[in-house]
């Protein structure tokens, strides 16, 4: 009798402070390959406000949990994971910090990377959560015609998204 396959493991969080790395998952014995992506924020310098200080990331919780919970369920689907865990960071995250984690785990090595790539490229493309630089003379959006503004109020343009 063919063992049967458990659901796939799925952990979606968005945490108030940098992603911190987190002990690596147990994987069940049918993964025989796992991909883990960190993405952390470099030091940078834009031609024009110079040096990178910090980026500051906003979302709408409710909506970013739901919609990267769907991505990670597409992912279980389409490249048979038995893990998914993908962490991503608000508020404002250093040169060195780590803003988002996406780990995988399938039966296979290509499925991992696969699908590790998968869901960090459509993370980027369809989660509501946005990208705020800091430099030392000015402020931008990370997505559209950057744009210097005086206080912290300002709201990113998302018609062109």
């Amino acid at each position: 009798m063919p063992a049967v396959q458990p659901a796939p493991v799925i952990d979606v969080q968005i945490v108030d402070h940098p992603v911190r790395c987190v002990e690596r998952a147990r994987l069940p014995h049918t993964a025989g390959g796992e991909c883990v992506f960190l993405g952390s924020t470099r030091a940078d310098v834009h031609p024009v406000y110079g040096a990178l200080r910090r980026l500051t990331y906003h979302a709408y919780a409710p909506l970013a949990i739901r919609t990267i919970t769907e991505l990670a369920e597409e992912a279980c689907r389409r490249f048979d994971c038995t893990i998914v865990r993908i962490h991503h960071a608000l508020g404002d995250v250093g040169p060195g910090e780590v803003s988002v984690l996406v780990e995988t785990a399938c039966r296979h090595r290509d499925q991992a990377f696969s699908a590790c790539r998968f869901l960090i490229d459509r993370l980027k493309e369809t989660a509501p959560i946005w990208k705020r630089e800091t430099w030392a003379d000015g402020t931008t959006w990370s997505r559209g015609n950057p744009v210097v503004t005086d206080e912290d109020t300002a709201c990113p343009d998302t018609s062109s998204s």
